[in-house]
């Protein structure tokens, strides 16, 4: 059983990892003919960035291209950018810590998630990454008490349901996840989190079912 908790949860993580403010995820499919045009979006926006590194909207669009193909350290090079020319911009600062998060910079990417709710403290999207990097850091109580502050004040942050749901997987809860993630696709239909909990459901109501 914890052998399944441990596959839903990398599922998760791997699908959630740079959904801060990015687009939808893209999921890996054949190489197709359509390919090239993406490869050169990220190479004119590469260009565009390189002629005029001070272009706020540029850089920011080319750190979520970068946090979108996985490629992180690049992510957080260009974030930095543009943290620089326009300092204190909340989607960045999340961003930022989601990159940190990725290859595994727990600390830095939970001092990002701090600087975003300085900005702004009600911000359910910082409060959510930064009780989702702390229970990957094992700081299971205080990820815990944050996430139900958070469904406490916004009972409609689907973020932190998501979290609680993998939570409960993890801890072996498995109809309670099913419940936290069935409340995401409630909440969001079209999100990003309902497409992963709703994988995320099928594969436990099968489990529970071959019990």
């Amino acid at each position: 059983m914890k052998r399944l908790a441990s596959i839903v949860v990398l599922l998760l993580s791997l699908c959630a990892v740079p959904q801060a403010f990015a687009a939808p995820v893209v999921v890996a499919t054949p190489a197709t003919p359509a390919a090239p045009a993406v490869t050169d979006s990220v190479g004119l926006l590469e260009r565009a960035v390189a002629k005029d590194s001070t272009n706020f909207d540029n850089l920011y669009r080319l750190g979520v291209m970068y946090l979108e193909r996985e490629r992180m350290q690049d992510a957080l090079k260009v974030l930095s950018k543009a943290n620089v020319v326009r300092p204190g911009n909340t989607k960045v600062l999340v961003n930022l810590g989601v990159a940190a998060d990725a290859i595994g910079h727990a600390e830095e990417a939970q001092g990002f998630y701090q600087s975003a709710l300085t900005v702004s403290p009600e911000d359910s999207v910082a409060q959510c990454r930064m009780a989702s990097s702390k229970y990957a850091q094992g700081k299971y109580d205080d990820a815990m008490k944050l996430l139900r502050e958070i469904v406490s004040k916004k009972p409609r942050a689907h973020c932190a349901y998501f979290t609680l749901g993998v939570a409960m997987a993890d801890a072996g809860i498995y109809r309670d996840a099913i419940r936290m993630w069935k409340k995401v696709v409630e909440l969001a239909p079209d999100s990003p989190e309902a497409l992963s909990a709703r994988e995320s459901i099928d594969v436990l109501e099968k489990f529970l079912q071959g019990k």
